[in-house]
This record gives structure tokens, sequence and C-alpha cells, in this order.
């Protein structure tokens, strides 16, 4: 399998010399999701950030496809990277339709043509076009929003979809919902997929591979599998964090 992103001894600091990113080097699978682990401040939606210039690394380089993201145009380097983030980003005085082919528009394709493809991803993400395409965002709730801001991400048919916290502010119910959504959409697609998320069984559900972020450096890059089985301090300390409350709902039906 080839390799759709790689980071490559990857530094980022600030201006006032805080060291975000600290010699980070990952080759991501194409067709493959990771999610990206780690408390705030790890570092996390820094290293998301480089794979579309967003953030400028200050060392070391990334590559999309083989190719330095810093040799690349930048407004076609967005263009050919579907981004998602959380509360979607939608423009409030457009309509869904408009909002999803937003990148199409910019391109230069005929109004039939995006509302074409508009109208299929509006049904990929489980909304009726017919019902939400002239709707606008505050006529949505938070989890068709996000069904929009899946769609829009993928208007242009990016090879990369990089994911930042996409189902952070939804409610339990909603979320598993997206998540369920999202995994049948990146097994049809085949898309490379980086996740940004806090939620461990998130990651265990959506990525093939986990890697965990701390103070800027990589601390494992493992399997789901491997992630739970290993015995590392700083992934057991992540795995006893979301296993508390297992814990104590066991220990009160025991009592």
């Amino acid at each position: 399998m080839s390799t759709a992103i790689e980071f490559r001894n990857l530094f980022f600091a600030t201006r006032q010399g805080r060291l975000l990113l600290d010699g980070i080097s990952l080759a991501l699978e194409a067709g493959t999701t990771t999610a990206i682990l780690g408390r705030s401040g790890s570092g996390k939606t820094t290293l998301l950030r480089t794979v579309n210039r967003m953030v400028e690394a200050t060392g070391g380089d990334v590559l999309v496809s083989g190719k330095s993201v810093r040799d690349t145009d930048l407004i076609a380097l967005r263009r050919g990277i579907g981004y998602v983030i959380q509360e979607s980003g939608l423009f409030p005085h457009f309509t869904v339709e408009r909002n999803v082919g937003l990148v199409l528009e910019a391109e230069g394709h005929s109004r039939a043509e995006r509302v074409q493809r508009s109208h299929a991803l509006l049904e990929t993400v489980g909304l009726d076009p017919t019902t939400f395409s002239s709707r606008y965002p505050h006529q949505l709730s938070g989890g068709q929003r996000q069904r929009v801001g899946v769609a829009r991400a993928l208007a242009a048919e990016p090879k990369v979809l990089l994911m930042d916290e996409p189902f952070g502010a939804l409610d339990p119910l909603t979320r598993a919902e997206m998540q369920e959504m999202m995994r049948d959409l990146m097994a049809r697609m085949q898309k490379t997929v980086v996740l940004v998320t806090h939620d461990l069984d998130e990651a265990l559900y959506l990525a093939d591979r986990i890697v965990l972020l701390s103070s800027g450096k990589v601390i494992a890059d493992l399997a789901p599998e491997a992630f739970m089985q290993s015995t590392m301090p700083e992934v057991q300390a992540y795995l006893h964090a979301f296993r508390r409350g297992v814990g104590n709902a066991a220990h009160g039906r025991s009592a």
C-alpha cells in the first residue's frame, strides 16, 4: 500500500519559543484512517493543520502523495484536501446546497454540476436533498449541520480528509450516529483520513491505527488491538482515564 501522508522529522515552535511538535516522523498509508489522541496541548490539532498548511512547520517536512506541501500551490493543496471541524464551519448566509458546492463553485463548475454533486452528497450523508438543500444552517440540528460539513469536505473528491474533533460538540446519541455514518463512508470511499479526537471509543471504532501524542512527540503508534493491550505507561494512563466509569459501574452492581 502506498504512503499518502508522511511527516518527516517535523517541528513546530511558536514565536515565543514553545515547542508544539518535536521531531514527529510518521507515514500514513493510503486509504487508511489514523486517529490522533492526546491530552489538550499535546500537539494533535497542530499536527493535523500542517497537512493543509494552516500551520507552517518550522522544521522538517510534510509530504502528500510524495510531494512536499511547501512545493504545492496553497490554494490547490487546500482544495484537494477535505477538512471537517467541530461545529461544521458552515456559512450562515448560504443555503445547504451552496455550502456543499462552494469548492466546486470556486473551481468554476457550472451551476448544474454543482447542484447535481451537492444533492448526491447530501444523500450520501443521509440528508434528503429535496428537504434540506434550500435550508440554511440555523434551520438544522447540530448533527445535520455536521453531516453538511462532511458533504462539503467531500465535494471535490479529495483523496485526503482531515477531521478535527468533528463530533465533539454533539450529544452522545447523535455522535454515535455520525460515527456509524463515517465508518460506512470510509469503507466505501477509501479516503486517507486523519482524525483528531479526545475520545478513545471513537478512535477504536473508526481508526486503523492510533497515534498517541504527548508534549509534541509520538508516544505510541499502534493498531487498535495493540493499543488496548499495550503496557506502555502513557498508554495505560490514557486507557485508565476511559475505564474509570466502567469500573465504578461494575463495583456498584457487585455491592
